[in-house]
């Protein structure tokens, strides 16, 4: 074989490598896709929460549960729940949801350890996202898969139960974002923006 055949060769072998990795789903992509097919919806979430809950009851219910000292104002708009109970160390959730048609349609979570500080590493983000995703299992069940994304630049933990999403990752040096997500709404929302 001459040096011509072999690099048009190597150029086929390439473009066809190419156009297969386009086409080729990826386990994330399989899991959500196999979820979405079995048209169960999982819309729990915690403390009488739900996704597709109305936005004047989850206001209703989140003061009636002010009322009992339940939830607090938490930084800016979020409200503010002591989750110690769940966890080791005194931990609290900061969450408030996005509504879309006047239903919850994704759920914003931030852990924190209350006593984080920079040179205590037992109140490390390292170990708050291994808390975090174990009572997330204790409460939604074990399954959650770790991926990277593209450039290799951030680890996300993720579960897909029918229609709800939960993808936990570090979201700063002392806190840990868990989303919660309507799949279903997502897919109509991407719909009709197309």
């Amino acid at each position: 074989m001459n040096s011509r055949s072999i690099s048009v060769s190597l150029m086929i072998l390439i473009l066809v490598g190419l156009s297969t990795s386009c086409t080729r789903k990826s386990e994330y992509q399989k899991l959500v896709e196999s979820e979405l097919s079995t048209n169960v919806r999982q819309d729990s979430l915690y403390l009488g929460i739900s996704l597709q809950m109305e936005s004047k009851d989850f206001f209703v219910h989140c003061w009636e549960m002010n009322k009992k000292g339940l939830l607090t104002n938490g930084v800016g708009n979020q409200i503010k729940y002591d989750a110690s109970e769940f966890f080791e160390e005194k931990t609290s959730m900061h969450f408030y949801p996005k509504f879309v048609d006047g239903k919850i349609f994704e759920m914003p979570v931030e852990f924190k350890y209350d006593n984080w500080a920079l040179w205590n590493e037992e109140l490390s983000v390292d170990n708050l996202i291994e808390d975090v995703i174990s009572v997330l299992e204790s409460w939604y069940g074990e399954g959650f898969i770790k991926m990277v994304n593209d450039d290799g630049s951030k680890t996300v933990w993720v579960k897909v139960d029918g229609n709800r999403r939960i993808r936990v990752y570090r979201q700063s040096i002392s806190s840990v974002s868990v989303i919660f997500t309507d799949l279903v709404k997502l897919n109509e929302i991407n719909s009709e923006k197309s």
